[in-house]
C-alpha cells in the first residue's frame, strides 16, 4: 500500500508537472520590439512613424507593381497591418478598429505571405519566411504555414508578377456570417464596402512608409485560400503585394493646382 501510495502519488506530481510546463510559453525576444512565443511573433507596438500628412498621402498613393530587391522593415509591416485591422481604441471593453465596419461586425481577417529575407527584423536577422495570421488584439501574426508561398499565390493569382516578385502579400479574407447574420443579404454589401475601407488604409499606410501596393482581385479563390491554410468560412477578396517601389511616385500640389486650372479652361 505504501509503494502504491508513492506511485500515486509521483503520478499526480508528473500530471501537474506537464500540465504546468505545457502552460509555459519561453518568449524569446528577437530585437527591435520583437518577441516570439512559440508560432506568434509579437510586432512592435503601434507608433507615430512618419512625417507624411494625410493630404501627402492620397496626392501620393498610386498602384505600384515593380519591386526593389529590399525586404520589409519588421516595423513598416506593424504599421500596415495595425492600419488595415488594428485597434485604435478600447472604448468600456470595445475594441474599435482602425477601418470601419458595419454594426462594428468586423468580418475581415487578414493573412501575411512572407518571402524568405523579405522582411528585416534587425541587422542580419530576418522573420521566418511563410503564411501569417494577423490577430488584432495582440497585435501579432501567429504562422499557419512555413516556407515561402509567394510562387504558389503567384500561380494562383493568375501569375500576376508583382504577386511573385513583392516581399510581401497581405491577404484580406471575409467570414461573411459575421455581418448577414445581423443584416442579412445587405450585409454582403457591408463587408465588400469595409474590404475597401481597409485596402484605402492600406495604400496609404504603404504611401507614408515610402512603400507601394497595388489592390488585386483577379485570382482563384480555391487556390488563393489553399495557399494561404484559410479557415472553410474564411472567403478572399482582395491580395495587396506590398514592397519598395523600383520608381517611386512624384509629384506635388503645385502640379495638381496646375492640371486643375488647366481643366477649368
Amino acid at each position: 500500500m505504501k509503494l502504491g501510495h508513492i506511485l500515486s502519488v509521483l503520478l499526480s506530481v508528473s500530471i501537474v508537472l506537464y500540465v504546468v510546463l505545457s502552460l509555459y510559453t519561453p518568449l524569446t525576444e528577437v530585437g527591435n520590439g520583437v518577441s516570439v512565443l512559440l508560432d506568434e511573433v509579437l510586432l512592435p507596438l503601434p507608433t507615430k512613424t512618419t512625417s507624411m500628412t494625410v493630404e501627402e498621402s492620397i496626392l501620393m498613393r498610386k498602384s505600384i507593381r515593380e519591386w526593389l530587391s529590399k525586404p520589409l522593415t519588421i516595423e513598416q509591416l506593424s504599421m500596415i497591418l495595425w492600419a488595415a485591422q488594428g485597434v485604435v481604441e478600447d472604448y468600456r471593453g470595445w475594441l474599435r478598429r482602425a477601418a470601419p465596419s458595419a454594426g462594428a461586425t468586423y468580418p475581415l481577417e487578414v493573412y501575411v505571405v512572407v518571402g524568405s529575407n523579405s522582411v528585416l527584423v534587425e541587422d542580419g536577422k530576418y522573420l521566418q519566411a511563410g503564411v501569417y495570421k494577423y490577430d488584432f488584439r495582440r497585435h501579432s501574426m501567429r504562422l499557419v504555414v512555413s516556407g515561402d508561398r509567394r510562387l504558389a499565390l503567384w500561380e494562383a493569382s493568375l501569375h500576376q508578377d508583382w504577386v511573385r516578385d513583392a516581399p510581401v502579400s497581405l491577404v484580406i479574407c471575409a467570414v461573411y456570417e459575421r455581418t448577414t447574420s445581423r443584416y442579412g443579404e445587405r450585409g454582403i454589401r457591408y463587408v465588400l464596402l469595409e474590404a475597401g475601407h481597409v485596402g484605402q488604409n492600406i495604400y496609404l499606410m504603404a504611401t507614408a512608409l515610402g512603400l507601394g501596393t497595388v489592390a488585386i482581385g483577379a485570382f482563384y479563390d480555391d487556390e488563393v485560400s489553399k495557399t494561404i491554410s484559410a479557415a472553410k468560412n474564411e472567403k478572399p477578396l482582395y491580395i495587396f503585394p506590398v514592397g519598395v517601389p523600383l520608381t517611386p511616385h512624384e509629384t506635388s500640389f503645385e502640379e495638381l493646382q496646375k492640371t486643375y486650372m488647366r481643366l477649368r479652361r
